[in-house]
């Protein structure tokens, strides 16, 4: 029999999704979590938070997980979305990367279109949710705005992760609420990037063509646990700890370095376009 669980299945659906995929497990011959880890190519914690309900799988994670054991992937999927619905103001599927960037030990973004959400300024923060929000009730927004900001923590932790943000040089010439909200989010930035273990860095717009021109890249490295790649996407992102994914990101977000200015030069021109073209 599966594992029991602290939460409640009959009340909880991440918790029903993890006693089935346990049972789904177990019929299949994998008589441990490792044993099935093993075979799937994930850490073993993946399949544990996924039984338990804590962390409901991402979708490789359980397209994997059905092929395995040999169940309809159709049915588990609605499971699935039933259970990372949102819940309070931070959706159930973000929550698994939320978790990996609390806890990391080295962050690395590449953002070709905003500023990374760990740098956001509420002002920042705020334009960005109105724009994409359908509730955009003051209540919720400020929900959502306090939410993102409380992500920025990890970088007061005592023992703070290195971090290496990528952002093209598009991203600070798009305006973003207001002139005013520019520069103070971009002064932010530059402020950020004075810490030894923050390194921004800007790639220009005449490079031209990228490994990046796809898409945003978060990436997230423990302490002894497995790397997250998280990928942001209309209606939802996409949270993946495919260690072929991970590694392939990876390899993208290096090539995309080997254009990026030198991390002075790059917080110059930062304070640069903040002072010249936001500056009122």
């Amino acid at each position: 029999m599966p594992r029991p669980n602290s939460r409640d299945p009959e009340t909880d659906p991440a918790a029903f999704l993890g006693d089935e995929l346990a049972r789904a497990r177990l019929a299949a011959g994998f008589g441990s979590q490792q044993a099935l880890a093993d075979h799937l190519g994930f850490d073993r914690s993946v399949i544990g938070k996924a039984e338990t309900g804590d962390r409901p799988p991402t979708p490789d994670v359980l397209a994997s997980w059905c092929k395995a054991c040999q169940i309809d992937y159709e049915h588990f999927a609605r499971m699935a979305t039933l259970a990372r619905r949102a819940d309070g103001p931070v959706p159930r599927w973000f929550e698994t990367w939320l978790a990996a960037e609390s806890q990391a030990a080295m962050l690395k973004y590449w953002s070709p279109i905003i500023v990374p959400a760990l740098f956001h300024t509420a002002g920042y923060a705020r334009a960005l949710l109105l724009a994409a929000q359908t509730d955009t009730s003051d209540e919720t927004i400020e929900a959502l705005v306090t939410a993102k900001l409380e992500r920025a923590a990890v970088l007061d932790r005592a023992d703070p992760p290195d971090v290496v943000a990528l952002i093209d040089e598009l991203v600070l010439h798009r305006l973003i609420g207001s002139p005013g909200i520019m520069h103070d989010q971009l002064i932010h930035v530059t402020e950020l990037a004075e810490r030894p273990y923050v390194c921004v860095q800007v790639v220009p717009t005449a490079v031209g063509a990228t490994a990046g021109l796809s898409g945003a890249v978060n990436l997230a490295s423990g302490d002894g646990s497995p790397d997250v790649l998280h990928t942001d996407a209309v209606p939802e992102g996409h949270t993946a700890e495919s260690r072929s994914l991970v590694r392939g990101a990876g390899v993208a977000f290096e090539r995309i370095r080997g254009y990026a200015m030198p991390r002075a030069q790059s917080r110059d021109l930062i304070m640069e376009v903040s002072n010249e073209l936001w500056k009122q």
